[in-house]
């Protein structure tokens, strides 16, 4: 069968152990691998791409406020062109808190995603070939953005029952060899129970993000929300994970055995998402633990 792309973040001490990994899954025949921002996202797409020959690789996401964006477009056409051309940039806005944390003033997403795009796009001229531009995004509006001003766009954590809605706002003429991707969190497991407990803590953090809230809201889970909030009001963590219904946990992310998941990855690609990213955990250990166990799933 096809296999997914998979999501690597390289932290501090065993950024060696993951480099291996990205030529591992490399030799096994994935899809592709993407790295979201913490544990520097740009900074091991260059590693991977002086470790690796053929395997397609990129961000998911760059936070485009951490950086000036002709800044990027260097460092974004350097990897490409090192790469032989494997490189995608996935850009986002990330979320208030998140920004803040560091420093970082969100303005209006949409507006400011425009700028970036722009200014990055003129930079070119200066910096050599850039790689396609992915955009990241939850509702609608951004969808639209990056079907008129992107090369492709990507979820993460979005819900399959909603995905054709949310593709029907790129033009039909984007849709061939445009990049289609979505961040699914995966645990691998007989033990269905506790697979299913790791992707609701997964998820855990971003009931609280009103981004999420608001996609969620509009993809059917409304309800849910609602509870989420009064559980966040109160800052019961415990009871967050119970809002969690077992339809909107199968609809957002991946669990139980190699063959729930194996199906689970196909049923994404039926409703479009052309490249799937499945981002592991394990029930039975660390980061590593749970690429080994996507790459015997998937074996």
């Amino acid at each position: 069968m096809d296999k997914p792309a998979i999501s690597m973040s390289a932290m501090p001490g065993r950024r060696q152990i993951i480099i291996d990994a990205a030529v591992e899954a490399e030799k096994r025949g994935f899809a592709g691998i993407y790295c979201p921002t913490f544990g520097d996202g740009v900074g091991l797409c260059q590693a991977i791409g002086s470790a690796t020959k053929e395997i397609r690789f990129g961000t998911s996401i760059a936070n485009i406020y951490a950086r000036h964006p002709v800044d990027y477009a260097q460092t974004a056409s350097f990897i490409h062109e090192m790469s032989g051309g494997r490189f995608d940039f996935g850009v986002g806005v990330s979320h208030d808190s998140f920004n803040e944390a560091m420093g970082l003033k969100t303005g209006k997403p949409l507006t400011d995603m425009r700028n970036f795009v722009a200014t990055y796009r003129k930079a070119e001229k200066r910096v050599g070939v850039l790689p396609p531009l992915v955009l990241a995004t939850l509702r609608k509006k951004m969808v639209r953005l990056a079907g008129e001003i992107g090369d492709g766009v990507v979820w993460a954590n979005a819900a399959r029952s909603h995905m054709r809605e949310s593709l029907a706002e790129l033009p039909s003429d984007k849709l061939k060899g445009f990049f289609v991707g979505n961040m699914i969190p995966t645990c691998v497991s007989e033990d269905r129970a506790a697979a299913a407990a790791i992707t609701r803590r997964a998820l855990r953090m971003y009931l609280g993000l009103p981004n999420y809230q608001k996609y969620w809201e509009e993809a059917g889970y409304g309800e849910e929300i609602a509870d989420a909030r009064k559980a966040g009001a109160s800052r019961d963590k415990d009871r967050l994970d119970t809002v969690m219904s077992e339809r909107w946990l199968r609809d957002v992310t991946l669990f139980g055995n190699a063959s729930e998941v194996r199906g689970g990855y196909e049923e994404w690609l039926d409703v479009g998402v052309t490249t799937p990213i499945i981002v592991p955990s394990s029930a039975n250990g660390g980061q590593s633990k749970a690429i080994a166990e996507i790459f015997s799933a998937f074996s």
